[in-house]
């Protein structure tokens, strides 16, 4: 078993730091509002890739601020997918959304502000572990594109479109690999990138992070109907109310479950090949489906 609590908390002190500096930037409320969806705990699931990805490919530096930078583009995308006009939720990492604790103006505000504090973050920390400003620009690029209309942003409104819609797996799968597994492929990918890995050491990693991203988002379409609210931290059972097309809907329960197996088991062969599979991206990868929450 693996202890994270040294990269968690490094993450976290990155996260408080990074924001802190955002203090004389933004008025009181807004600051409160991006503050508090930061450091209001969850799994840091993208910061722990990104750190583990790096260091597979021999980076040793204090890569925590760059892996702050995806947990904040991860976080902003909460704040928004949360809001009435989306999925309208009340709960988030056992406590009120940001548009519950503050107002939906503020978290809306608060959520676009959240953009380009990530991508300043991403860039700064690629200077911090020692790579040039084009190569940290590029990094930033990468958090950015993987954020955008083709990967996150775009996945999140195909998600709210295709409820009470008919998709077959190729289309669900295109939602998820844009809403979910974007942002976790270019976790890994830029850990790999920040440590000057060779072209096949980063497509690997690619390769890595869209299998377990799909795997991530079948495990929380599971977990949506056999979890509950207060292990979740977050309303159990929302798919269904919204009716949106899941995993489980389209393959059955244990089939979707099997399927994110294979998923996990894909990922680690292709890390294998080039001599990347760690012990820490193994366990990382079975935490996607082994995980309660």
């Amino acid at each position: 078993m693996i202890d994270w609590s040294a990269d968690r908390a490094a993450v976290d002190r990155a996260l408080v730091e990074a924001c802190d500096g955002l203090a004389t930037r933004l008025s009181p409320r807004l600051f409160d509002a991006v503050k508090y969806s930061l450091v209001g705990g969850g799994k840091r699931f993208r910061a722990l890739l990104l750190l583990s990805s790096y260091r597979a490919v021999g980076g040793s530096a204090d890569a925590s601020k760059l892996a702050a930078a995806v947990e904040i583009v991860h976080s902003y995308s909460l704040v928004h997918d949360d809001l009435p006009c989306m999925d309208n939720d009340d709960v988030r990492r056992g406590r009120p959304t940001v548009h519950r604790a503050f107002d939906e103006r503020v978290a809306t505000t608060a959520g676009v502000a959240m953009v380009p504090f990530a991508a300043r973050t991403a860039f700064d920390g690629a200077i911090d572990v020692g790579r040039s400003p084009v190569e940290a620009a590029a990094i930033a690029c990468e958090a950015m594109i993987a954020s955008g209309a083709g990967g996150m942003i775009g996945g999140q409104l195909l998600d709210l479109e295709s409820e009470g819609q008919v998709l077959d797996l190729d289309g669900l799968e295109r939602i998820h690999r844009g809403k979910t597994g974007a942002l976790i492929r270019a976790s890994a990918l830029i850990g790999g990138l920040a440590a000057r890995g060779t072209a096949a050491q980063c497509d690997a990693l690619a390769a890595f992070g869209e299998a377990i991203g799909l795997a991530f988002q079948i495990a929380d379409d599971v977990l949506d109907i056999t979890g509950t609210t207060e292990r979740l931290g977050k309303t159990a059972g929302r798919d269904l109310d919204l009716n949106k097309v899941t995993y489980p809907a389209l393959l059955g329960l244990e089939p979707a479950a099997d399927r994110a197996e294979r998923l996990v088991d894909d990922a680690t062969a292709t890390l294998e090949r080039v001599g990347l599979l760690t012990r820490e991206l193994d366990s990382l990868a079975r935490f996607v489906v082994e995980r309660e929450s």
